[in-house]
């Protein structure tokens, strides 16, 4: 019996062996290849990042359309320092919100939601720039409040940079102006005198001597 029951086993190691001994190789049906993908996103940082849901005013049917609900950004480009406000779709990651903040743009509650607020903007989510109202609304009243204060300061820094280029040009402006006075003033300095013109009764005279010299004989 002992001997009938070690025969599979040795059978199965014998089948074993010899499928480790092909050696066969099965190469994949299609070769697939590594796409970089590019958001736009590259040479910027997020100084704020938050879950929420995005509407936008339909002046033609007057109410609120849904844009997508998804993550709500705000990005600082690494080189120009400019700030973009960035919205996408969680599943699709389709942009539905994609404009600057700029000076003179503000944000407020709105009304009778304190978990949500609203802001005019010129967006370019659709590929071209339109007027835009936003509302957006978080799960908290917390994150309302932390997208308002960041969208203020950002706000607020961008009008500071704007008066500060402002008055960087204006001084630059009189400094060029007092060194071309100063250059001018030069000039005048360096300018030869001019020679003193004589008058035609002067010039006569002149003549008239030099022919009373010519006509005395000498000794």
């Amino acid at each position: 019996m002992a001997s009938i029951s070690n025969e599979p086993e040795r059978e199965e190691e014998s089948g074993a062996n010899e499928d480790e001994d092909t050696g066969a190789q099965v190469a994949p049906i299609i070769k697939l290849e590594e796409v970089a993908v590019t958001t736009g996103e590259e040479n910027e940082d997020a100084i704020l990042d938050l879950k929420s849901k995005l509407y936008r005013f339909d002046k033609d049917g007057s109410q609120w359309k849904e844009r997508g609900a998804g993550t709500v950004k705000f990005l600082k480009h690494k080189e120009s320092g400019k700030i973009r406000l960035v919205m996408r779709q969680s599943k699709t990651l389709k942009i539905c919100a994609n404009h600057l903040v700029t000076s003179g743009m503000s944000v407020q509650e709105h009304a009778g939601n304190d978990k949500s607020c609203v802001w005019h903007a010129r967006d370019f989510s659709d590929g071209e720039l339109k007027d835009e109202l936003f509302c957006i609304r978080f799960a908290s009243v917390e994150n309302c409040k932390a997208f308002m204060e960041k969208f203020k300061e950002v706000a607020e820094s961008e009008e500071e940079k704007e008066e500060t280029k402002e008055a960087s040009d204006t001084a630059g402006l009189l400094e060029k102006l007092t060194v071309e006075e100063k250059n001018t003033e030069e000039e005048k300095k360096e300018e030869k005198p001019v020679e003193k013109v004589a008058s035609a009764e002067e010039a006569e005279k002149a003549v008239e001597e030099k022919k009373t010299e010519e006509s005395v004989p000498s000794a």
